[in-house]
């Protein structure tokens, strides 16, 4: 589970900062200060009284590289590493611990290693020596390391230990040398190969471990904004329903939350009001705009008998409804399901692309193996140590895995905004081969609202008195 305070990754049977309940939930700490600040202000980690929690007790969490991964609690993906994330968007866009948590790491881990780099770059300047003794580099770029890039080594760890090699197994490799070996030159130089002090001094690769996590980390902020926004289709769709419903009983009526709409309640919808469940008309009349659904540009007239679809919106009249499907069983909750297993299908492309990953991180690492080995024979260790690490880093395979999964959840995301629904991410693929598209029905083609635009009037005709003629057909 995640830290609410922090952000990090917490065993809940092994909680090293305890737990704390809070509004019927337990928290888990990963150390007694977080645990401490969060008892103070609750709140302060969980968002404002009223706001969306990360998500609600009984999610189904998914990778979405890979959905085969499914799990009753957040955390990483065992396969690829990344971050899971609910099976189903809440209808606002909640508050997100684990963006929170990366951006943490990222802005200081950035203020850290300016000054750094900076002192780096200076110093390969004509006739300049070190800027920053080994010291303060060591200094600066620890807490970087140590502290910004602890979730790649948790995560290059695991993947180690499942033994599914990913991108995170890389970045592991790559900041984890070039910190130690600069580690070793700074604390014990003599432990290092003689080529190592060719000038005199062991070289330090501080700065290089210390740009490539926080190069890392803000790609992890980009990668985990870029999802946020495929899910905000989702969300646009979970919002067509209203929040309350107006339950008619015994003569009286009371405004509830939707979800304590069941099943034969009678609800009374008022002109103007969105449909909050599917159901029957039992009594009254009104015209019913159904355009979210069938793009049909006209109102739908719904008398005793007609049936009524969440998320479309009433006209001018009122009705008694008798809710049938409620929750997860309407017809708008069923869209909203098959975007989000839409989002996350495999597309024939994807089957390549994971063949080429299996075989991909472990070559990797021969190659950069092999690089050291090959400057190592040659007498130049560091230069070796500098390419192998450049390696490892530059080759990270974020590009490969990712592509084909962002491309069709941000396909199937636009297309449900515009209100096209995508089968499937097969179905996507196949559609390039698409030349000629056939609309058999034009009011699908319109915006569904008809307006009045402009009076012109005729010659001869007075321009007042037919706008009042035009007003009071409107």
């Amino acid at each position: 589970m995640k830290d609410p305070v922090c952000g990090m990754d917490v065993d809940p049977h092994a909680a090293r900062g305890g737990s704390h309940a809070h509004a019927g939930r337990t928290y888990h700490f990963c150390n007694p200060r977080c645990r401490e600040r969060f008892a103070a202000e609750p709140q302060k980690y969980l968002g404002a009284p009223g706001a969306p929690e990360a998500a609600p007790p009984g999610t189904t969490w998914i990778c979405p590289m890979d959905p085969e991964v499914r799990q009753e609690e957040p955390g990483a993906c065992p396969i690829c590493g990344m971050a899971l994330e609910p099976e189903l968007p809440a209808a606002e866009a909640p508050q997100d611990p684990e963006l929170r948590g990366w951006s943490r790491r990222f802005w200081a881990s950035l203020l850290l290693t300016v000054p750094l780099a900076a002192a780096a770059m200076a110093a390969m300047a004509p006739g300049r020596g070190e800027l920053a003794p080994a010291w303060l580099q060591a200094l600066l770029a620890t807490p970087v390391v140590l502290w910004g890039a602890f979730p790649f080594f948790e995560r290059g760890w695991a993947s180690i230990r499942n033994r599914r090699l990913n991108m995170f197994t890389l970045l592991a490799m790559g900041i984890g040398t070039a910190y130690l070996d600069s580690l070793v030159a700074t604390l014990a130089p003599g432990l290092l190969p003689a080529p190592e002090h060719g000038h005199g001094a062991p070289a330090l690769y501080f700065e290089a471990a210390a740009v490539i996590t926080t190069l890392a980390l803000l790609g992890q902020v980009l990668e985990l904004k870029a999802r946020h926004k495929t899910s905000g289709a989702i969300r646009a769709l979970l919002g067509l329903s209203p929040k309350t419903a107006r339950r008619h009983a015994d003569g009286r009526e009371e405004e509830i939350p939707l979800a304590e709409v069941r099943a034969g309640d009678r609800l009374r919808i008022r002109p103007g009001e969105k449909i909050p469940v599917d159901g029957v008309v039992l009594e009254g009349a009104s015209a019913v705009d159904e355009s979210m659904l069938t793009g049909e540009p006209l109102p739908v007239e719904k008398t005793a008998g007609a049936k009524a679809i969440a998320g479309t919106v009433n006209g001018s009249g009122s009705f008694i409804l008798r809710a049938e499907a409620v929750g997860a069983h309407t017809v708008l909750a069923q869209i909203v399901r098959l975007v989000a297993q839409a989002q996350r299908s495999r597309a024939p492309i994807q089957r390549l692309a994971d063949s080429v990953s299996a075989w991909f991180v472990p070559a990797v690492i021969a190659v950069a193996a092999a690089a050291f080995a090959a400057w190592a024979w040659r007498g130049e260790p560091a230069q070796g140590l500098m390419n192998a690490v450049a390696v490892l880093i530059i080759a990270c395979p974020c590009a490969l895995g990712l592509a084909t999964p962002m491309s069709v959840m941000v396909a199937a995301g636009r297309g449900a905004t515009a209100g096209v629904l995508v089968k499937n991410a097969a179905a996507l693929e196949r559609l390039r081969a698409a030349d000629t598209l056939v609309v058999v029905k034009t009011g699908t083609l319109s915006e569904g609202r008809p307006r009045l635009d402009a009076v012109r009037a005729a010659p001869g005709q007075v321009e007042a008195e037919l706008l009042r003629l035009a007003a009071s057909l409107e």
